[in-house]
């Protein structure tokens, strides 16, 4: 569903006063949709919808998938906890999964960056090269 520009402003307002030094407050969130709910503002799905959006992109700034061809010895997974957090701070909540067509290596997810040094990757890369050397 397209919002219009008067309901994406409207989410976008909310969504950046939804912050408490920096981060996301939920408390202001939950006060937020209460408040739309009560009000019924003019385009109110689509300021819902924008708002959630907002929130959804924020999250998933937060929290990071870490995928391995196999289960992660206790002191890799400290390493790469290490990293994250002196990267995206101490909040950050890190997953760890099992994804064995990545032959080997990592590949990490945090929002819409992703670092991906798995041996999977690196075939694939190679048939590219090849195919269009």
């Amino acid at each position: 569903m397209k919002i219009s520009k008067d309901a994406r402003k409207g989410a976008k307002s909310l969504f950046v006063g939804s912050f408490t030094d920096g981060r996301l407050d939920e408390a202001k969130v939950r006060t937020v949709v209460k408040e739309l709910a009560e009000r019924k503002p003019r385009h109110f799905l689509e300021i819902i919808e924008g708002y959630q959006n907002y929130i959804r992109l924020e999250l998933a700034k937060r929290h990071a998938i870490v995928e391995s061809a196999s289960d992660l010895e206790r002191g890799t997974r400290d390493k790469v906890r290490r990293s994250l957090r002196a990267k995206y701070g101490d909040d950050i909540t890190i997953e760890f999964q099992v994804a064995p067509a990545l032959i080997g290596g990592l590949r990490i997810k945090v929002g819409s960056d992703v670092w991906d040094n798995s041996i999977q990757t690196r075939i694939a890369n190679l048939e590219d090269e090849l195919i269009h050397a």
